[in-house]
Formats: C-alpha cells, sequence, structure tokens
C-alpha cells in the first residue's frame, strides 16, 4: 500500500494556491488542500496529520509566522516551507530558527520546490523513527527471531503471515513470555505497512491516568505537567502499525475512548477539542481471557469484536518441547560475548520437562543467569539456581511418559501460584526484582497476588 503524503498550501493569494495544488497532484504521491489564510490554516491543521505544509509568510491577520509557531507545538513532525514574495534573509533566519524547514522565494521554480519536498519528507520520516527507537529502547533492551519448528508453532507463523497480507485488526492471545510481540513484528514486517512505523505500547506498563496521553497525545496546559503540546503515539504510528500489547490492562474510561478510535481512526488529544484522523493498523496482544474479562465486566464487549476481527493464539512453551533445543541454543549464542557454552546432560534433562511456566521469556532468562554463574564451557545442573523452580529439581524425570496414579493433577492457576511464591520467596518478596525474574511488569505481578491471595511480609517496593 503506498501513502499517499497530505500536503497543506496556505497562501492568500488564490492563483498561487490553484497552480501549486494542480502541480502537485498531477504527481500521484501526493493528496493536496488549500487555506487561504492563517485562520483556515490552523483550522484545518487541528484535525489533520499534514506530513508537508507550503506556508507563506506575509499573511493578514495571522501571519505565516504565526502559523508556523502554531504547527510547532500542535504538530511538531510537519515540515514547513515558507514561501514569500520579498528575498528577506533576516525573516529566512527567523523562520528557520523557528522550526521551519526550508525557505524558499516566489515565484518558484518548480523543480526546486518539488527537491525541497521530497527532502522535507525524508527528514520528518526521520523524525518518526528517532521516536519510534526511542519508544523501543526505553521498553525493551534488545530483541528475539522467532525460534520454533515444531507443527503447532509453524502453524501460527504461516496463519500470522497469511493475516498480514490482510488490513485487519488482530488480537495475539497467548501467556506472557509465549512471542506475541515478535508475532505482532512478522505481521508488520511482512505487510503492505513494512516500510511505515511500528509502535509498540505496553498497556500495562503506563498508569492508567497517563495511558490515554500516551496514545492520543494533549494540548498544552491540559494538566498539570503539560508544558506544551505532545503528539501522541497514534500520530507517530501514522501509516503503520499500532500494537497495544496488555491490552486487557486498559481501565474502563480508556476503553471507551480507544473504541471510537477504532471505529472511525478519529480522536481528540486530552485538552483538545479539535478530531484529528491518522491511517493505522491496530495489533493488540493478551495474556487474559478476554472473555471472562467481558463476563465479569471488567472489558467492554463492543470493544473486544472491534479487536478480534482475526485472533491467534500462541502456545505455551510446554506444549512444544521439541522446540527446547533450538531455543537453548539460540540463546546460549545471544548471551555467550565469545564462544557459546553448552549444558551438560543432566541441566539439559532438567530444562526438557520443566514446565515452563514463564514460557520462552523464562527460559532466555534461565540461559541468560546459567552463562553468568557458570565458571567454564559446561553449564552444570547448580548453575540453574536463578530459577527457584529449577533449582528443586533434584532427579530429573524421563522427559515423556504419563504421570503416575498418585500424582495429583495440578490446574494452570496452582502451578502459577506456586511458581510465583517460589519466585517471591528467592528475591526476598522483593516485587520489581521478582517481576522481572517472571518476564511480567510489576503492576502485573501486583495483580496476581490480590488474585491469588498470596500472603507475604511487608513487600519492598525497591526497583532494585
Amino acid at each position: 500500500m503506498a501513502k499517499k503524503y497530505q500536503i497543506l498550501v496556505v497562501d492568500d493569494e488564490e492563483p498561487i494556491t490553484f497552480l501549486l495544488k494542480r502541480a502537485l497532484e498531477e504527481l500521484a504521491d501526493y493528496d493536496v488542500d488549500v487555506a487561504l489564510n492563517g485562520t483556515e490554516a490552523i483550522n484545518r491543521i487541528q484535525s489533520t496529520l499534514y506530513d508537508v505544509v507550503l506556508l507563506d509568510i506575509r499573511m493578514p491577520r495571522v501571519s505565516g509566522i504565526d502559523v508556523l509557531k502554531f504547527l510547532n507545538e500542535h504538530s511538531p513532525t510537519t515540515q514547513v516551507i515558507m514561501l514569500t514574495n520579498v528575498v528577506d534573509y533576516k525573516t529566512a533566519i527567523e523562520t528557520i530558527k523557528l522550526g521551519a524547514y526550508d525557505f524558499i522565494s516566489k515565484p518558484y521554480d518548480t523543480e526546486q520546490l518539488l527537491t525541497t519536498i521530497a527532502r522535507a519528507l525524508e527528514r520528518r520520516q526521520l523524525v518518526i523513527d528517532k521516536e519510534v527507537m526511542k519508544n523501543e529502547l526505553n521498553r525493551i533492551g534488545g530483541s528475539s527471531g522467532i525460534i520454533g519448528e515444531s507443527p503447532i508453532f509453524r502453524n501460527v507463523i504461516d496463519n500470522a503471515r497469511k493475516i498480514a497480507a490482510s488490513e485487519s485488526f488482530v488480537l495475539i492471545q497467548g501467556a506472557s513470555g509465549t512471542g506475541k510481540e515478535l508475532v505482532a513484528h512478522l505481521i508488520h514486517n511482512e505487510s503492505s505497512r513494512k516500510d511505515l512505523p511500528f509502535v509498540a505500547v505496553n498497556c500495562a506498563s503506563i498508569p492508567d491516568q497517563l495511558l490515554e496521553s500516551e496514545l492520543f497525545g494533549h494540548e498544552k496546559g491540559s494538566f498539570t505537567s503539560a508544558y506544551s503540546a505532545k503528539q501522541g503515539l497514534v500520530e507517530v504510528a501514522h501509516g503503520g502499525t499500532l500494537f497495544l500489547d496488555e491490552v486487557g490492562d486498559i481501565s474502563p474510561p480508556t476503553q471507551a475512548k480507544l473504541l471510537r478510535f477504532l471505529e472511525t481512526g478519529e480522536f481528540r488529544r486530552v485538552g483538545g477539542t479539535a478530531s484529528m484522523k491518522v491511517d493505522v493498523r491496530v495489533v493488540s496482544a493478551t495474556n487474559k481471557n478476554l472473555q471472562k474479562e467481558v463476563q465479569n465486566g471488567r472489558f467492554r464487549e463492543d470493544l473486544l469484536y472491534r479487536l478480534n476481527v482475526v485472533s491467534i493464539q500462541l502456545p505455551p512453551l510446554r506444549e512444544r518441547k521439541e522446540d527446547i533445543p533450538m531455543l537453548i541454543d539460540y540463546f546460549l549464542k545471544r548471551k555467550s560475548k565469545a564462544e557459546p557454552k553448552h549444558l551438560s546432560a543432566e541441566a539439559f534433562s532438567i530444562m526438557m520437562h520443566h514446565d515452563w511456566p514463564g514460557n520462552v521469556r523464562e527460559l532466555e532468562h534461565v540461559i541468560e543467569g546459567a552463562s553468568v554463574l557458570c565458571q567454564g564451557d559446561t553449564i552444570e545442573a547448580h548453575d540453574l539456581w536463578m530459577n527457584p523452580a529449577l533449582s528443586n529439581n533434584q532427579e530429573p524425570r524421563a522427559f515423556s511418559g504419563p504421570p503416575g496414579k498418585n500424582d495429583r493433577m495440578m490446574s494452570l492457576e496452582e502451578l502459577e501460584k506456586i511458581h510465583i511464591e517460589k519466585v517471591l520467596r528467592h528475591q526476598r518478596w522483593n516485587r520489581a526484582k521478582s517481576a522481572r525474574m517472571l518476564g511480567i511488569t510489576p503492576k502485573t505481578l501486583y495483580l496476581k497476588i490480590k488474585r491469588y491471595k498470596i500472603k507475604a511480609p511487608t513487600l519492598s517496593m525497591d526497583t532494585d
């Protein structure tokens, strides 16, 4: 899908706006709007996200410089090219200091103008890429590939590739650590939007009162610390993919605003009155059963139907244990600074029939911890002490075989509660450290402690 760039031409001389609009629309890449004065320009900017604005400096009442200042606050990624009849270098320097991309004198040369617009679009993409990269670096410390050849896993990946070709919204479901974000990346990278931004938002890690501002942006003065206007992540993702991770943790008030955005593509910044519209594909993910959340009144049914146009269910690691050797090999190579280490037969056996309630993320953390603790080239069973559940496996069982007659089959919730209690005890009830070891956010851990009624001493709120 080739994106059409949105251009706004602002000039009080109607013949010039007519000629510019006609010249630009002869090229298939541009959609062009026109404003004949500064007030009309500001009204259009409030409702449409423009890539480039061609802006006349000298206009009655609201000047081009006034519009430029408004653009800097309201839409900082929009690139502005100033137009003027007067060769006034002082004004040119002033507008560039105020954030204009370039300055062209009228009468303009068409080739020069088109070249300048193309360069401005490249600069805008660099600004957006920087913002996306900053967001990614703040959110994760690294990335990993999609590893696995088991039939159940390959079927999921094949379906994801088929879904990528469509424009439908996608809901990815699976337990924490199963690789939901990797599948979201795959869908984006194999779609027609692959050259445009992929913006991820972890809805569980952002406080409820800030999530709306992060998603939709805010206007200057809309709340105490809003010293300037800020674009939301839906604007940064314009043309690309917006990934809403842990969407089941969004509060009911924000759910209502998200629903409106999904249905219309329109939104308002916090503290703003004008509606804006963007084009994004939304991929969401959750480790919760959203049908149960709907039944319990914690999630809107209409929002679930809107998100769940196409669904992908990721299997837990215990259901694809044949992939564990490949994953171990991958993480050993990735975590080793020099020659990759390898597992002893005993350590390998322990890892092969551990149930991995934290899934691939837990396996990655165990490998990383064992690689650090291991003194030689071989990781032994005692090096796996970083994970309390693994260190308690004194006698490895055979990899396959039915449980004994006297073994009581435990539910997943019981296993999860036991595992969380072990990790909390190992980390001396430090929630932040325990959440990192479990591969979940502190907020999610807090909710699970409440849900399972885990009794504990005074829990540490330290961040280390």
